[in-house]
């Protein structure tokens, strides 16, 4: 059967035609639609697949990590960013191995689109010292899932699947399976050992790791996903990943007579680069999306005398998303003529939606803030970080997922005064729980504010974790139960709200203000729903 589907969604149907049991993920864009789109169809079909939001990445690798514990496939998804999260069981299930099928879907975002950095998945995999995929195109990111699983199973370790927004977001006919393979039995592991990490195990583990690395690299040259077509002329040659290897073929003229190693699984594949130095390569361009990994690693793999060219050359663009045209420019070819830019159409900044809670929150703060002389805000990740933005201006940090209790903390620490955190609800639960309970334990003079929207307003609406717990969680945590206070963000409600600030804010120790309106998204939706 074919189907017209998203990068995201290729990945997603291939999990569920290979047999996936459980699906574990934060939503972040560009990796939410592998999700949702399961979610979808375990919601038309009743196919049981688990497939809840996780709290935050950590606690979805965890979780899958204990899918595949029990001998059944399972599926972490996360952007970028979300790896620094859920790292430390990243890493360490590297050293456990698995029993059941376990793939890792990093969906990298070059240019920051929508991400506070750029950042390539790949160092994870080299870190962690597993094999990792990188699809091409959309049929090769479906058809990886099952090669991904099988490759699981039989080398008994986690697989990273790395996209890129590009090849997250567009859409390519892709051909499935006419008979989905049946979900894997409940199995225990052979070794249970190899699941508990003292360090005695551990050490034993991570020499099987080490030895398995030549496997992992044979599996890589013999897949047939990685290519290497030698040209009439050798001593020049290409080395391309992933999406990149479309925009080389958007520009590539045979006449140029380069030899040609497109790269979509790693480990790199060793026989296929000292082929190319066995057929006389002098320069090599390397054109890779992401930050240079090839690039680097191919310096220690051809001799010295062989000049390597790309992003760290400047032949290839330092940072952000490669093009046809970067491309085509490194290949030595004439830059195409464009058409002037149209001044029809004006930029416009992102701003948060009309109705929209969170302005009203703003307006609020602001106006409190004003009454002190150094009033500093440490804002969070969501779509109310737009209250950097005119015409608020309302926030002084965004760092990272949580960051705003806990560099709150630090500065009332420092006797910055008033220190106030703005974060969502979501993120709370994500991230900022722990952070509260630090200002608890050292009873800082922080205001943390939560703008709870009721769900996980700036990937799409996704159910938020803490919804209708909020006030018992920060109890919970050890906040006083009279400095719990929950405001609604209406312009009707603002003296009350700016009152309900001032006192938290002069109260000598730790507080949350619940600013509590439905995302105007949402509402707007379960209205419709509610019509039908």
């Amino acid at each position: 059967m074919k189907h017209l589907l998203l990068g995201d969604e290729a990945i997603a149907q291939g999990a569920i035609d290979a047999g996936l049991s459980g699906v574990y993920a934060y939503p972040g864009t560009p990796s939410t639609e592998i999700t949702e789109y399961i979610q979808g169809v375990v919601s038309r079909q009743q196919a049981a697949i688990s497939c809840r939001w996780a709290a935050n990445e950590k606690t979805a690798m965890e979780a899958a990590l204990g899918m595949s514990y029990m001998g059944k496939r399972a599926l972490v998804c996360m952007k970028h960013v979300g790896m620094n999260v859920c790292a430390d069981a990243f890493m360490n299930a590297a050293i456990t191995g698995v029993n059941g099928g376990l793939i890792v879907v990093a969906a990298d975002d070059p240019s920051m689109h929508s991400s506070q950095n750029e950042q390539d998945s790949r160092f994870y995999a080299k870190f962690a010292m597993i094999p990792c995929l990188e699809p091409g195109n959309q049929q090769e990111a479906y058809d990886m899932m099952a090669y991904g699983f099988d490759l699981s199973e039989r080398l008994k370790t986690p697989v990273l699947l790395r996209v890129t927004t590009r090849m997250a977001h567009s859409r390519a006919v892709v051909e499935t399976v006419s008979t989905p393979r049946a979900q894997n039995g409940m199995s225990m592991p052979e070794n249970v050992n190899h699941f508990i990490l003292l360090p005695a195990f551990a050490k034993r583990n991570y020499a099987e790791l080490v030895a398995a690395q030549p496997r992992f690299t044979e599996e890589s040259e013999c897949a047939g996903f990685n290519t290497y077509v030698r040209g009439a002329k050798p001593e020049k040659a290409i080395v391309t990943t992933g999406i990149a290897y479309n925009y080389l073929m958007e520009n590539y003229d045979p006449a140029m007579g380069c030899s040609i190693l497109r790269v979509t699984q790693y480990p790199l594949p060793q026989a296929m680069i000292d082929q190319m130095v066995k057929d006389g390569v002098k320069e090599i361009l390397v054109a890779e999306e992401g930050q240079p990994v090839v690039e680097e690693l191919l310096r220690g793999m051809v001799p010295s005398e062989v000049v390597i060219k790309g992003r760290l050359t400047g032949d290839l663009p330092r940072m952000g998303e490669l093009s046809p045209d970067s491309v085509r420019l490194a290949l030595g070819m004439e830059e195409l003529p464009t058409r002037e830019k149209e001044t029809i159409v004006v930029g416009r900044p992102p701003a948060l939606c009309q109705g929209c809670g969170h302005r009203d929150m703003y307006a609020a703060l602001n106006e409190v803030a004003r009454e002190y002389p150094t009033p500093r805000i440490f804002g969070d990740i969501g779509c109310y970080t737009l209250g950097a933005l005119s015409p608020f201006h309302a926030i002084h940090a965004c760092v990272e997922m949580g960051a705003s209790v806990t560099m709150a903390k630090g500065a009332a620490d420092a006797g910055q005064h008033p220190a106030i955190a703005v974060i969502g609800d979501s993120t709370f639960t994500h991230s900022g729980m722990t952070g509260l309970l630090d200002c608890v334990n050292a009873n800082a003079n922080v205001v943390v504010l939560i703008s709870d929207n009721l769900t996980t307003g700036m990937t799409g609406g996704q159910d938020s974790a803490g919804t209708g717990r909020l006030e018992q969680i920060c109890c919970g945590l050890g906040v006083a139960p009279e400095h719990v206070r929950v405001v609604v963000p209406l312009p009707k409600n603002m003296e009350e709200i700016k009152n309900v600030l001032r006192e938290e804010i002069n109260y000598a120790g730790p507080s949350v203000v619940i600013a509590r309106r439905e995302c105007i998204q949402t509402l707007k939706r379960h209205l419709k729903a509610a019509k039908k």
